[in-house]
């Protein structure tokens, strides 16, 4: 117990020093570049941890959670642009509106055993990507088809979102990654957690405990798809554009997904780690080398990727908690009983 309990005053102190750094980066860093690169490397964290509530927590992979930050991107912005709807607003609109898509994606495929909820994210996001590409308008709504939506621009409007300043838009993705990471953390230590930890390990079992597994699945569903829906109507605001191709494409889904993997799944800050080490590289390497051969950035990328398996099959968590020996040790063997001479 005195060895947990300092281990954990360790890492609460390390994690109280890196929060810090991150709130005082924008003084040390000059430059809107490095400032953007930090600034994505929080989304794609934040992304990463709400794909990893549904994934890494139950074991259910999800391709198409890419779909999901879509429908919150367009919904915040389309409700900005006709209905005048701060985004503010609207990001939670479009938090619901994910988080009934993915129960209903769910509901029949939790009842089913084998790959069909990750085929079944996959054909969705692709379906759904398609449709927006193909399509102006609906129900009088303009989508503008492939070449997506412009966001209005209002000038320096906090209650609408814009920021003349890059500085604004980090310290909101840096609010939203805290806010991601102690949602986590809290289902971890709750009832819920440890549930879905049971049905991942073992969901025959769970059930014959009497947990029910679809009802503890469709709530992580619809958790990470709501935190999901909002990371999507950040980026909108963010990037002030938003398009199917970018953001309900497979290839997004598969690198947010990619970096819940490397990073450690199922742990509170495994994909942020997992962001940290594969959103610099391929942006370094595709700056660096992108320009002049064409394709080797992501080459580098996957070779990265490649080495982060082999040689960390549980993720960068592990060496880490070894490190500040966060890890439980078991006993080997039972003490001894003093016996009455």
């Amino acid at each position: 117990m005195p060895a947990n309990r300092e281990s954990r005053s360790v890492l609460i102190g390390a994690g109280a020093i890196v929060c810090a750094c991150f709130l005082l980066a924008p003084i040390g860093i000059r430059g809107e570049y490095y400032l953007h690169v930090l600034a994505n490397i929080l989304f794609f964290a934040y992304m990463a941890c709400a794909w990893n509530i549904v994934s890494g927590y139950t074991g259910q992979l999800s391709l198409g959670h890419s779909a999901l930050g879509g429908i919150g991107g367009y919904v915040s912005t389309l409700l900005f642009i006709y209905l005048g709807l701060s985004p503010w607003l609207g990001m939670l609109v479009g938090g619901f509106t994910a988080m009934l898509v993915g129960v209903a994606i769910g509901f029949p495929c939790f009842r089913l055993r084998g790959p069909y909820f990750t085929l079944t994210t996959i054909a969705f996001a692709e379906i759904l990507r398609i449709w927006v590409e193909n399509t102006d308008e609906f129900m009088g709504l303009e989508l503008r088809g492939a070449q997506g939506l412009l966001v209005p621009l209002k000038g320096n409007a906090p209650l609408l979102f814009q920021f003349d300043s890059k500085v604004s838009y980090y310290y909101v993705i840096l609010v939203m990654l805290l806010m991601v990471a102690a949602v986590t953390w809290w289902m971890e230590q709750s009832r819920m957690g440890f549930y879905l930890k049971a049905i991942r390990a073992d969901q025959d079992a769970a059930e014959a405990l009497g947990i029910n597994s679809t009802r503890y699945l469709l709530s992580a569903m619809a958790l990470s798809s709501f935190l999901t829906a909002m990371g999507g109507s950040f980026y909108a605001q963010y990037f002030r554009y938003i398009n199917p191709e970018r953001n309900m494409g497979l290839d997004f889904s598969i690198e947010v997904a990619l970096m819940g993997i490397v990073g450690g799944q199922g742990t509170v800050i495994g994909p942020i780690l997992g962001a940290f080490l594969l959103t610099p590289a391929g942006e370094i390497s595709r700056s660096l080398l992108g320009g002049k051969l064409m394709g080797l950035h992501l080459v580098i990328y996957g070779l990265v990727l490649v080495l982060a398996v082999m040689f960390l099959p549980k993720g960068l968590i592990e060496p880490i908690g070894r490190l500040f020996g966060s890890r439980r040790r078991r006993p080997t063997e039972a003490p001894a009983v003093r016996t009455a001479s």
